[in-house]
């Protein structure tokens, strides 16, 4: 067992020690969290968003347990007083410098064939987020800072979340300065991140 207050990931068994998250990295964290549970909340949503620290257990052989740092729960039954025994519906991932392997590669990985649905990369040092639709198929979106600080980022899974509760949190997941002009868009200046 590990010490009290140590936060450690385990991925086919092996564990990955956490470096405690930032400040720039909690206000993104708080940020997507608050939209999302506001939106579920006004629309009558069925769907659960929980923030690191919260478990998820990726399979039943306790080999892979992992602290994503939003996930997004349409399914009751996947949760108990530990956590989430199966695949959250979404998981939004936010990049520190010591996660940046993990959060691209292995847990884009065991997330994909986990079950889980939708997965975002949101990396604030590139001012990205990367969008898989991980259910029909692999990168199918990544907005970036573009000329006149405008980013727009695609949910492409949010069909199947609305019917079991969750709707697509619009144009208002991200702070922005300008007029929103893509109604269905993730939008932010590239000062929010």
């Amino acid at each position: 067992a590990l010490p009290e207050g140590t936060r450690a990931e385990l991925i086919d068994g092996k564990i990955y020690y956490m470096a405690p998250p930032n400040t720039k990295h909690q206000r993104i964290s708080g940020f997507l969290h608050s939209k999302i549970y506001q939106y579920i909340s006004n629309h009558n949503g069925t769907c659960e968003t929980f923030t690191a620290p919260f478990a998820v257990f990726l399979s039943e052989d306790n080999k892979n347990y992992v602290e994503p740092d939003i996930s997004v729960i349409c399914d009751k039954n996947k949760l108990t007083d530990k956590g989430c025994v199966g695949a959250p519906d979404w998981i939004i991932e936010i990049v520190s410098p010591g996660s940046r392997r993990m959060d691209y590669y292995t847990k884009l990985f065991k997330y994909r064939t986990a079950g889980v649905c939708e997965y975002w990369i949101v990396d604030p040092d590139k001012k990205r987020i990367t969008v898989y639709d991980l259910e029909h198929g692999d990168i199918v979106c990544q907005g970036g800072h573009q000329p006149g600080g405008r980013d727009v980022v695609h949910a492409q899974h949010m069909a199947q979340l609305h019917q079991r509760g969750l709707e697509y949190p619009g144009d208002d997941i991200h702070q922005r300065k300008r007029p929103r002009q893509h109604h269905g868009d993730v939008a932010h200046d590239g000062h929010a991140l």
